[in-house]
């Protein structure tokens, strides 16, 4: 499918009021293609276990416009001193079990990992309602923004030193908007398929190395979109790393739906470990 063949009935959520815009929600749009017969099952991804024992609970990191931000916060039990901070955005179906179970999974890892919720409570069922909560975060952008910007002060505020970001599909693309909207807080940025920003005066404002994991055979996010990505961060200059899995396609690595490859899966998480480790933990 060519990038511009969004179908007709998906362009009621897609107002244009410019360019990078219009670009941004033509990707969600195929991402919905790509989703179009999936469901929220837990995947292999969500089914392992932490590699240490953690804790976990539901917090408020902060509140924007009068209402209060509710997430989900695992950190190791046998913390002894200030852990970096991940910032972990989910999927489109929302802050679910699955993106929980990925949260403690990450904090396993000698983290505190929060998971912040861009759809205030809601968690989708089916593709139609998760594009529908996808198109009201992207319409509230400054709403959307500011939830990131609260959950970075909440870590900085629990003695994170440095923070870092991942997100999946939709938290995808969040995850690079965030580490390009408030540079000075994130220190890496790890980017499972998500939407690409495009600009080069935008891309200068990063601050972070970048991961990003994508599929051969995702038609939302094509080989030659993630070309560009990469050749345009190398031209200025920033630290990225770039894998395409060859056959897999789009949500390969998602804690939910049915696009789950296993093999490929498990390498972006290793090299996801590995990134953090490297930036976060030195």
């Amino acid at each position: 499918m060519k990038p511009n063949a969004v179908l007709p009935s998906l362009l009621f959520l897609f107002p244009l009021t410019g360019a990078a815009l219009a670009d941004e929600r033509s990707t969600m749009g195929l991402m919905a293609q790509e989703h179009k017969h999936d469901k929220p099952a837990a995947t292999q991804a969500a089914a392992q276990e932490p590699a240490q024992p953690v804790t976990a609970e539901k917090v408020s990191y902060g509140e924007v416009g009068g209402r209060a931000l509710t997430g989900y916060l695992a950190q190791p039990q046998k913390a002894d001193e200030s852990l970096p901070g991940l910032i972990v955005v989910h999927e489109w179906w929302g802050l679910n079990d699955n993106i929980q179970a990925m949260t403690r999974r990450l904090a396993g890892e000698g983290y505190q990992a929060l998971a912040v919720d861009v759809f205030d409570g809601t968690v989708a069922e089916k593709p139609d309602q998760a594009m529908k909560l996808v198109n009201q975060a992207l319409e509230n952008r400054a709403v959307l923004e500011q939830n990131l910007r609260r959950a970075a002060a909440y870590l900085q505020g629990k003695g994170a030193k440095k923070i870092g970001v991942i997100g999946w599909c939709f938290g995808g693309g969040v995850s690079l908007n965030t580490a390009l909207d408030i540079p000075e807080k994130i220190d890496a940025a790890v980017i499972y398929y998500g939407h690409l920003e495009a600009n080069p005066a935008r891309l200068a404002k990063l601050d972070s190395p970048v991961l990003g994991l994508f599929g051969d055979k995702d038609e939302s996010i094509p080989v030659a979109t993630v070309g560009q990505f990469e050749s345009a961060l190398k031209k200025l200059n920033k630290p990225v790393e770039i894998k395409i899995y060859e056959g897999a396609g789009h949500a390969f690595a998602n804690p939910s739906g049915g696009n789950y490859k296993a093999e490929a899966a498990q390498d972006a998480w290793t090299r996801t470990v590995a990134f953090f480790k490297k930036h976060l933990a030195s």
